[in-house]
């Protein structure tokens, strides 16, 4: 009986681990319209990863349902825009009534349109003009302009921000300003010769801008996630202090950051963010969300607030 009702336990634990997978998109991003939660990220499959981007979808950030985009799961699918591989690190957001897709592919970046956050986006099949390599967009609204910070891959991985204009297809060369590069010890923990700081998100809070970033290589388990300030989009950047406030030493878990802020329906502040798989393998990563507060000009996690994305 006893035998019995153990393969009884261990079916039903089965079933739940069929159930409850973990989402697996890393440089994730996090888009809420409608009250339907939207899930884009880099796949980490070769024969996904030069594909395009998949989309999951959430009302509750709980239970993850998915790929729901418009092409075979996908809200971008190669053919339909830029790119031949190396899609990475999508921004979805919603401009003049229509949805954006900023992203990397080819190590440039290009930005792709739509009438569903589902997809299909598409574009002309151009990058944003550049005379270097660039991965990392994040589009940032203010007032009447609009702002374009990424990674431009010149001496290491440093952040830069400019102008873009109206109609998003380039930016405004005159304004391109450094905001970062990779300068305190916890940022290059392995002293290597190419530092990073990369994967940047911003938002306003009074009149002060907020400056996510993480640093590290990918691969490095030390790879975490800190915060600069400033008074104007261009900065001058003042690195916190208080960095890094994601990190393997505060959560338990390696390879933390590379994520976005959002908020829920309530209002309340998230930022989403890939883990490496485990201890010993880097990929491919994990998803989760966890709960920031901003309390005199200091930005905080809730640790305890960590959840997996699960499928």
């Amino acid at each position: 009986m006893k035998h019995i009702l153990f393969m009884i336990t261990c079916f039903f634990n089965l079933m739940l681990w069929a159930q409850q997978s973990n989402l697996l998109l890393a440089d994730p991003t996090i888009f809420e319209y409608d009250e339907t939660y939207y899930a884009y990220g880099t796949k980490e499959n070769k024969s996904i990863t030069g594909e395009g981007f998949l989309v999951y979808t959430s009302t509750d950030l709980e239970h993850w349902d998915g790929p729901k985009g418009a092409t075979d799961g996908f809200a971008f699918k190669k053919g339909d825009g830029y790119g031949t591989t190396g899609f990475w690190a999508p921004q979805v957001f919603k401009y003049q009534d229509k949805f954006f897709m900023a992203y990397t592919a080819d190590e440039h970046i290009a930005i792709a349109s739509s009438k569903s956050p589902l997809g299909p986006f598409t574009n002309n099949g151009s990058a944003l003009p550049s005379d270097v390599r660039q991965i990392d967009p994040f589009v940032f609204f203010d007032d009447d302009k609009i702002y374009l910070y990424h990674v431009r891959l010149d001496k290491g991985n440093r952040i830069f921000v400019a102008e873009l204009n109206n109609n998003l297809s380039a930016i405004k060369p005159e304004t391109l300003t450094e905001c970062i590069y990779a300068g305190k010890g916890w940022e290059d923990t392995e002293k290597v010769e190419w530092p990073v700081t990369e994967g940047p998100t911003v938002f306003k809070r009074d009149k002060n801008y907020y400056l996510l970033y993480s640093a590290n290589d990918f691969r490095n388990k030390d790879y975490a996630v800190g915060y600069a300030i400033a008074t104007s989009p261009f900065g001058p950047w003042k690195k916190s202090d208080h960095s890094p406030i994601i990190s393997q030493s505060l959560l338990g878990y390696p390879g933390t950051g590379h994520g976005d802020v959002f908020y829920n329906t309530k209002g309340d502040m998230y930022y989403v963010l890939h883990t490496h798989f485990s201890e010993n393998n880097v990929a491919p990563r994990k998803t989760a969300i966890l709960k920031l507060k901003l309390k005199k000009q200091k930005i905080f996690i809730r640790s305890k607030s960590l959840k997996w994305l699960q499928l």
